[in-house]
Order: C-alpha cells, then structure tokens, then sequence
C-alpha cells in the first residue's frame, strides 16, 4: 500500500459533521443549563439554511506514532440550524463524502481515492453522512456543549462536543471541534482494533473534525 496512505486515520465527516471549534469550553463550569432540542417543526423556531458554499468540515488524521498526518476537508450537501431568541435549539447536517479532499492535492490522487473504497468510508455503498442535534448545554451566550446523533456508513452513535456560536443580523456562525474513534463506524483500515499489524503501521483511530458553519435565515 502507498506509504502515503499509511499515515492516516480520517474520516468524516462527515461529516457531519458537526461544528469545528472556535474556542475551548471548560467542564467545570457550575452554570451549565441543559435542554433537550426543540422539534425542527416548533413554531417559535427559526430555521436558518446553511450556506453549503461557505461552510467546510476540515479533518485530520494521523500515523499512530510519529509526527506524520494529512489534512483535507469534506463539504456540507444541505442542512439546517433551528434557533429561538438567538440561541440554538436543534438542527441537521448532511455531508457529501464524494467531497472528500486532501488540503494539499484536491480530490483525484490515490489517498483521497483510497478514502473513498472499502477501505474507510465506501461513498459508492454510502455516500452520505449525517449528524442530527439531540440535546444542547448553554454553557454561557456563545458557547455551548452539543450531544447529536452520527451516521457514518449506516451505523449510528452519540457524540458530545463543544461549539461556539454567534447570530447577528440573521447570520448564524457555529464553529466547533470534535474527535471520534473511526472503529465504532466501521472504518477498519490499519487499526490495531481489528488487525495485528506492526506498531509503526498503525493508522490512530481518532479522526479530528473542524466544522465551520454559516446558516442564514
């Protein structure tokens, strides 16, 4: 296999997914009021289109040891932010994995064609991720704590993440930061989770997501 694809662990995300983060969010804050997300459908929600041209989910993944990592992105197909006197309230993001890009050498070289086969995220079997809001924890105006539900290749789990928001003059802004094990979806390649391979092959199984999103009324 390319050496080059050796030293990756990435996926999606997806895709959302979701939000990449603008700021760290502190645990221990004792002011913490959570919510659990309002219906899409409720008629005191705004819902705010995301701008698919201005919104980008950046990953990163890495060679288990060593400092070796690539980094690329994957765009958002369509979704949506629900928001109630400028706070949150519970949204979807849909991401196109036939996006998928490395920073450095766009979408057609052999890593990003080998992120699209069996191997990781299989787009032609799956060509979609999602991420859906379930709950949400105001930490204070701008920072919040988002629980959602992520589909990756068909499978579905529950990730927890910060994300710093603001809505001004009918723009929202979210960014956020999220780290997920790629095993619990499936994505096998070079995990020691899976295969008894040589440390120094080893791909990490934590992919790392930075999602920006621009939603607007």
């Amino acid at each position: 296999m390319n050496k080059e694809l050796s030293v990756i662990y990435l996926i999606l995300t997806i895709i959302p997914l979701f939000f990449g983060c603008g700021g760290g969010v502190k645990e221990e804050n004792k002011n913490i009021e959570t919510e659990s997300s309002t219906s899409l459908g409720h008629v005191s929600n705004e819902k705010y289109s995301i701008d698919t041209k201005e919104s980008v989910v950046t990953w990163k993944g890495s060679s288990l040891i060593g400092s070796n990592s690539h980094t690329g992105y994957v765009y958002i197909s369509q979704g949506e932010l629900m928001i109630e006197n400028g706070k949150l309230k519970g949204g979807s993001v849909e991401i196109d994995m036939n996006t998928i890009e490395d920073k450095n050498h766009g979408r057609d070289n052999k890593l990003v064609n080998h992120l699209k086969d069996p191997d990781f995220f299989d787009i032609k079997k799956f060509p979609f991720s999602k991420i859906t809001i379930t709950k949400i924890a105001y930490i204070n105006a701008d920072n919040h704590k988002v629980t959602g539900n992520l589909s990756i290749k068909a499978i579905t789990h529950s990730v927890t993440f910060p994300v710093r928001m603001e809505v001004k003059n009918g723009v929202a802004q979210a960014n956020g930061w999220l780290v997920i094990d790629r095993a619990k979806w499936d994505v096998r390649y070079k995990s020691s989770k899976f295969y008894d391979i040589l440390a120094n092959q080893v791909i990490s199984d934590s992919i790392e997501f930075q999602v920006k999103i621009i939603a607007k009324k």
